[in-house]
């Protein structure tokens, strides 16, 4: 009864099925978490989602900015859906897509396990949120989503303002703010201003910034933190935090995490994808 996290996935079904099959995954037995982005870049997006979807309440899934993004295109009407790259399409105009869609829209943006002392995001927390603060962040969004004002906030979702989450936003505001900060965050100042276009490894940020597991005076959480998003930095195991985005469809790995023994176990499998010219990955 083995319980995994699964770095971003994006589209590499053919990798994740290898991977599975190097951890013996057993379906009657074992759960897999994972960690968001599904889908976009690898060009099995759709493969990847029928997959993940099959193994029911074996499955894991928070929501990261590239499953969100794919929620909104779905809004738009049918000539607009059909302008974007060829893997969304496939997804956006499988016979299966709404049934897709919909169960992709009801997964969460935060799961906590107190037993495992383990919490799984795809991004970032902001550094004033504790457990209790980020998980009650995540349930305003996620109930946003699954009601019938979903439409309004996937359309109202992009924009990198507010750049800092804050109790005293309301409305799309907050809402925009939590899903920025849980699916978009890697360096923020020590007020938690989100730095966007801040994307390499630690050490290559401007000053002021940190990587937002290490802003000073950050608040004590008492769960580990397994996140994505962030393939620059890799794997990486440190102040509570297991980051495992390892960057599979730019020529990386696609990374698992073992989180029910006595220590968290990495098991990780090389890419064969090309890696793009001046695209690092550490």
């Amino acid at each position: 009864m083995a319980t995994y996290a699964i770095g971003d996935i994006q589209g590499c079904h053919d990798e994740l099925c290898r991977l599975l099959e190097k951890v013996h995954f057993d379906t009657a037995q074992d759960t897999l978490w994972f960690c968001g982005d599904l889908v976009n870049r690898g060009g099995q997006s759709l493969a990847v989602l029928r997959l993940v979807k099959s193994f029911g309440e074996r499955a894991i899934v928070v929501l990261g900015n590239h499953d969100l993004s794919l929620l909104a295109v779905a809004e738009r009407n049918e000539s607009d859906q059909a302008k974007v790259n060829p893997e969304l399409r496939e997804v956006l105009f499988a016979p299966d897509r709404n049934e897709l869609l919909d169960w992709l829209r009801t997964r969460p943006l935060l799961h906590l396990d107190r037993d495992l002392s383990f919490m799984l995001i795809h991004a970032g927390l902001s550094p004033r949120w504790s457990v209790d603060d980020a998980e009650r962040a995540a349930r305003e969004v996620e109930q946003r989503l699954r009601s019938d004002g979903a439409q309004r906030l996937l359309k109202a979702m992009f924009g990198n303002k507010p750049d800092q989450w804050s109790p005293r936003l309301q409305g799309l505001d907050r809402l925009r703010a939590t899903i920025n900060v849980l699916t978009r965050m890697r360096y923020c100042d020590v007020r938690g201003r989100i730095a966007y276009n801040e994307k390499g490894a630690p050490g290559t940020q401007r000053p002021g910034l940190y990587p937002w597991f290490e802003v000073p005076g950050k608040s004590a959480r008492d769960l580990r933190i397994v996140c994505g998003h962030w393939s620059t930095l890799g794997r990486f195991a440190g102040m509570g935090v297991y980051a495992i985005d390892g960057g599979c469809v730019w020529g990386g790995e696609l990374i698992a995490l073992r989180l029910d023994g006595d220590e968290p176990q990495f098991i990780a499998l090389k890419s064969t994808r090309p890696r793009p010219p001046g695209k690092f990955i550490a």
